[in-house]
């Protein structure tokens, strides 16, 4: 089965609908199958004290100027859905809170998102079920009984979805990483499962989906310097080529469980083999 690569904007564009462009562009470019964005409601997410508070950014010194200079308008964003219509690759968005999913259903998306900070906010995870869309579900800083509740959500609206293992840490160290959680995901769930990386490289999303991930979800930046939280926890342009391209490769690597000798084996057995006859 092939892969599902989905490439993670986020809030890597800075609040700039052209280098969301750009990066549009670079996941067409190394074959992903979609981009994907993150959308809140500032108001409703974030508490009036914490908007009041600090924060040095391009746009200003509080956490409001910066939570709002990272948001797309509408306008912004039915630009982004007609470049993504145009270079022919799916994107969708997770959204933080109720009034942001509401918003997203306009753009009909083929799969929704639940971010590993949403998978406890039952309000909205129920009202994301309750459209029966396939679903995307990353775990990241969730324990078992946390994954119950909302697998129980899904499930009783009858809406299929995917989990995602994923570790909140940004980059995540090899050490927390723990790959081996996937095939736990499946037995537990007996759903199809992926992997959404923060790690600084490309090597943990390889071997995921060597270990059977449906779903590899990957941040993406222009330059890892730049402006952002999650600038330092992505993959450039290059690094999401070299992964795409090992990805693709590996169902041809796994090949079957029937043991054969090929004609190609066949014919060096030929000459490198002792035969009574010769």
């Amino acid at each position: 089965m092939s892969v599902y690569i989905i490439a993670e904007v986020g809030i890597n564009h800075n609040g700039d609908v052209e280098i969301a462009k750009k990066l549009i562009d670079a996941a067409v470019e190394t074959g992903c199958d979609a981009v994907k964005f993150q959308k809140r409601t500032i108001e409703t997410v974030y508490s009036e004290d914490v908007l009041n508070s600090a924060r040095e950014s391009p746009w200003g010194t509080t956490q409001r100027e910066q939570k709002e200079g990272l948001e797309f308008s509408k306008e912004e964003y039915d630009e982004i859905d007609i470049y993504c219509k145009q270079k022919g690759i799916d994107w969708l968005a997770s959204a933080w809170d109720i009034d942001s999913q509401l918003f997203l259903r306009q753009y009909n998306h083929k799969f929704n998102k639940v971010a590993s900070a949403m998978l406890t906010n039952i309000p909205l995870i129920e009202k994301i079920a309750e459209e029966k869309k396939m679903t995307f579900i990353s775990t990241g800083m969730s324990t078992f009984d946390d994954i119950d509740n909302a697998v129980d959500i899904f499930k009783n609206n009858n809406c299929p979805f995917t989990l995602l293992h994923c570790v909140s840490t940004y980059p995540s160290a090899d050490d927390e990483i723990n790959l081996s959680i996937m095939n736990i995901l499946n037995d537990k769930y007996g759903c199809p499962v992926g992997y959404s990386g923060h790690e600084a490289d490309i090597l943990p999303s390889i071997i995921a989906a060597a270990l059977g991930a449906s779903v590899i979800e990957r941040h993406i930046t222009l330059d890892k310097s730049m402006y952002g939280s999650d600038q330092a926890a992505s993959i450039i342009k290059e690094e999401l080529r070299e992964m795409n391209q090992s990805i693709r490769r590996i169902p041809a690597i796994m090949g079957s469980t029937d043991k054969k000798v090929s004609e190609r084996e066949a014919g060096v057995a030929k000459k490198l083999r002792y035969f009574e006859d010769n």
